[in-house]
């Protein structure tokens, strides 16, 4: 059994407005398994992004707990755009938040070199952006993010902007980038079929106030999300997540 790096005990968040008060999140316990990738998905703005942003602490008031293990807080966060600097090569790109941090070393450039070279980006580290791919785009974006070392990855629909043959192969790259890599990931999505072929886990939230309604372990054969589209078990996972989801009740 995986030692759980994470656990989010008794959580609520509220909204408050000049007319009232919005109960966002509501008494969420979850525990994140270390090395796992594990999906969160619900109806739209049940929640999902608030929930990606407390753990992330980019959100810090709010009720309950977020603990860490062993203080293992290092937090990489992957927003849904690449957001990459047109004027800055790929290999700079991958280092800015080390450098707003000041602290890039040799071997720090020395490991994003390595990861370039490893997941197929080598002859563009001194390129620009305008010269890739949408998908090699969020391939350094992801880059970018493991540079600074994380201890857990945090993405928040991080294939939404891609086109739908894209996104499948692009979901592969990153998928193998994170086993690889041996990264504990947070994933927020509104497609249930790219949680299931991404995920150990899914936690399906209601609609607000979010509750986790079910939380699915995901047992298929293949490895990758491409095999596990097309695993047996694949449409019957979609159909009972699928059908928890509010919206579609």
């Amino acid at each position: 059994m995986r030692k759980n790096i994470l656990g989010i005990k008794n959580l609520s968040k509220t909204y408050y407005t000049k007319d009232r008060e919005i109960l966002s999140l509501n008494n969420i316990s979850l525990d994140i398994p270390e090395n796992s990738i594990t999906s969160i998905v619900g109806p739209s703005g049940c929640g999902k992004s608030t929930l990606l942003n407390i753990i992330g602490g980019l959100d810090k008031d709010y009720s309950g707990s977020v603990m860490f293990d062993n203080n293992r807080n290092k937090i990489g966060y992957m927003f849904q755009t690449d957001a990459l600097f047109p004027w800055l090569s790929i290999l700079d790109n991958c280092l800015i938040g080390l450098r707003v941090q000041k602290r890039v070393t040799e071997d720090d450039i020395s490991y994003v070199k390595r990861l370039l070279d490893d997941y197929g980006l080598h002859d563009f580290i001194y390129s620009y952006p305008n010269n890739l791919s949408g998908g090699m785009r969020q391939r350094v974006a992801l880059i970018r993010t493991l540079a600074v070392k994380p201890d857990i990855l945090l993405l928040d629909e991080p294939f939404s902007a891609l086109d739908y043959n894209t996104k499948l192969k692009v979901s592969e790259d990153i998928y193998r980038i994170i086993k690889k890599e041996r990264k504990t990931t947070i994933i927020v999505t509104h497609d249930v079929g790219e949680a299931i072929a991404m995920s150990d886990n899914v936690v399906v939230l209601s609609s607000r106030p979010a509750i986790i309604k079910n939380i699915y372990n995901i047992d298929m054969d293949g490895d990758g999300p491409t095999k596990r589209r097309t695993s047996n078990k694949f449409n019957d996972y979609y159909k009972v997540i699928w059908e928890n989801i509010d919206n579609y009740e």
